[in-house]
């Protein structure tokens, strides 16, 4: 949605939106083709995915739509510790 907030990492970029009614945290995915090719694309959102189900229990907030979006060649190669990181910090900054 063009009113959510928005962070940059370096691993992702990710959009987060209150929705106003405490219910669950729903998260959706996407990478461009400019993430690679169909194989690159699909690690990428694995990976995506694989954080998200680590950080967001304890760092999203209930009621909170986000969507996680690759970035080219880097969300495919970031050392994965790095990414949880990065995913932590932007649901912080995405919060204050």
């Amino acid at each position: 949605c063009a009113r959510a907030r928005k962070q940059g990492t370096k691993s992702m970029l990710v959009q987060g939106r209150d929705r106003g009614d405490g219910g669950v945290i729903r998260v959706g995915f996407t990478c461009s083709k400019k993430v690679g090719n169909a194989v690159a694309r699909h690690r990428a959102k694995r990976r995506l995915r694989e954080a998200a189900r680590l950080v967001l229990p304890v760092h999203g907030r209930a009621g909170w739509d986000y969507v996680l979006i690759g970035r080219r060649d880097v969300t495919v190669a970031r050392d994965f510790a790095e990414m949880r990181a990065d995913l932590e910090r932007a649901l912080e900054r995405a919060h204050a």
